[in-house]
């Protein structure tokens, strides 16, 4: 009797294993299940920095995540100007008004009408707060905005300004939000939310750690494939290398302050492991050094230094050595692809005994055998500030430091935050940092603008000898109407920075993702500073 209960009792015990060892596996094939579902609806892309404020009328939040949830009248494309949330529209013979027709079918994340009345609201919020955007020529121009009808409204510029349709393209500020997230009628000072209409809605921020946007199942050009995208704030380097090679993250991009997540040697390992793709975009922009002409009590006020300086960088050894070969050789400020800037300029080669000669003719010596140079009991000594978050600048500014002792000056380089860095080339505290040229969708007239703009480039062309006359051409040629008159114009202001020196480029840089292999539809915009995540899929 008691062997036959042993016996039932070790059948219910089997019975039982097998039943919990079918549930288990059947519990790990569902998860499985899930967990590709999910890995086909979400991107959760790695970022060096929060996404901040998204208020799309200021300059501080994340122009990545700004692009998937707000939009502009127009887009810049690869064909030019092309409808977005216009339709079409008409400019005067004068070039002074622009009457745009707008889309009928679109609404903003939170339910309320994109319409002309929407537009005005914005486009005057973005002028009241004239200062912050004087920058922009075309926020300078603006004189009226006047609603039509329901559908139509009307932009009154002061005077004819040809750049008029590429900088309302721009991903900022010229975007629009739901006048309901508007704080008292204004949005300078703040807004109450962040509702566009844009193919993604942002729907959870929590600082420094994640913002979650969801596709928006409304938009007027058709719901997005990707249902979620989860941008991660991890440290650049090895924890976005192991977040991806775990999974914790699957996608990576060159953010829009040039701060690069991953180096080339991590990128390749993950292409290599074949779990990954690596897609790079056209030539967009340059990276260059920036100079403070301004300076006057420091030795980079000097066209000599900036010229010595200029020869003293080896570029070709960054281009290969440090960027791979992914991003080729710079010798002028925009590359010639780039809209009038197709100029003939003097090259400056690598060439250290000129940079020598040049400092020497021009009173800085060596002198009892120092390693640093001297003029007038003053040593050549300078900062150059890189993004910390940049592997690759950190790494160039080694470089660069190690080149500029063969020459005599001493390079003293300091990381720090990209938005101090911004801060200090708005107020002048610095002698050299590193920068990027607008890009394509915007240069040369937007790089060009912000040479006359406190919040950019005035303190790196305010030294110069020809600083007037370089700011007249460049009013002229905002506002001129004829083509050759504006090659020409262009011409001269090239010429006039390349031979002040005070813009010394590096690389012409692309834009590069890492993604899963899977990933179907990436593609890049013609800013830098955007992916259009709406046309991506996964196979």
């Amino acid at each position: 009797m008691l062997i036959k209960k042993c016996k039932l009792v070790g059948l219910i015990f089997l019975v039982i294993s097998i039943l919990v060892a079918c549930s288990a596996e059947n519990s790990t094939s569902e998860k499985k299940e899930d967990d590709a579902a999910k890995s086909e609806n979400e991107l959760i892309y790695a970022t060096a920095k929060d996404i901040n404020d998204m208020n799309p009328h200021l300059y501080t939040g994340s122009m990545p995540a700004q692009g998937m949830v707000y939009e502009s009248l127009v887009e810049n494309t690869e064909d030019g100007i092309k409808p977005l949330l216009a339709e079409s529209w008409e400019v005067s013979e004068d070039g002074k008004v622009y009457t745009f027709f707008l889309r009928k079918d679109v609404k903003f994340h939170d339910g309320e009408p994109f319409n002309a009345e929407a537009v005005k609201k914005n486009i005057e919020a973005v002028q009241n707060n004239a200062e912050k955007h004087a920058w922009i020529k075309l926020s300078t121009k603006i004189e009226s905005v006047n609603v039509v009808d329901e559908h139509t409204v009307e932009l009154v510029l002061s005077d004819t300004y040809y750049p008029t349709l590429v900088e309302l393209s721009m991903t900022r500020p010229f975007v629009f939000i739901s006048p309901k997230d508007f704080k008292n009628g204004e949005t300078k000072d703040g807004v109450s939310g962040f509702n566009g209409t844009g193919p993604y809605k942002l729907t959870e921020h929590k600082t420094d750690e994640f913002a979650t946007f969801t596709a928006n199942e409304d938009y007027w050009n058709g719901s997005p494939k990707i249902k979620k995208i989860t941008s991660k704030v991890l440290p650049a380097g090895e924890t976005t290398f192991l977040a991806l090679q775990k999974g914790e993250v699957n996608f990576v991009f060159t953010d829009d302050r040039g701060a690069d997540s991953l180096n080339v040697e991590a990128m390749n390992q993950l292409v290599d492991s074949g779990d990954y793709q690596l897609v790079r975009s056209e030539p967009m922009n340059t990276k260059m050094i920036v100079a403070n002409s301004s300076k006057t009590d420091n030795p980079i006020s000097e066209t000599a230094v900036r010229e010595a300086i200029w020869h003293s960088i080896d570029r070709e050894t960054i281009s290969k050595d440090i960027f791979n070969g992914t991003e080729s050789v710079a010798h002028t400020l925009f590359s010639p692809n780039v809209n009038y800037a197709d100029v003939d300029l003097k090259k400056r080669g690598y060439d250290v005994k000129k940079a020598r000669g040049i400092l020497e003719k021009n009173g800085w010596k060596i002198e009892n055998g120092e390693e640093v140079r001297t003029k007038d009991g003053k040593k050549l000594a300078m900062e150059l500030f890189y993004d910390s978050n940049s592997s690759s600048q950190k790494t160039q500014a080694e470089f660069i430091q190690a080149s500029l002792k063969e020459i005599g000056l001493e390079l003293e380089i300091i990381g720090e935050e990209s938005t101090s860095i911004a801060n200090r080339r708005s107020t002048g505290d610095y002698d050299l940092l590193f920068n990027q040229t607008w890009g394509l969708a915007y240069d040369p007239q937007s790089t060009i603008a912000a040479f006359t703009s406190e919040a950019s480039y005035l303190h790196t062309t305010k030294g110069i000898d020809k600083a007037d006359e370089l700011y007249k051409k460049i009013e002229q040629v905002m506002v001129s109407t004829d083509e050759q008159t504006r090659k020409s114009l262009y011409a001269d202001i090239l010429t006039i920075v390349h031979e002040e020196a005070i813009f010394i480029p590096i690389t012409n840089g692309s834009v590069t993702v890492v993604a899963p292999k899977n990933l179907n539809g990436i593609s890049f915009k013609q800013t830098q500073f955007e992916l259009p995540f709406e046309l991506m899929n996964f196979k």
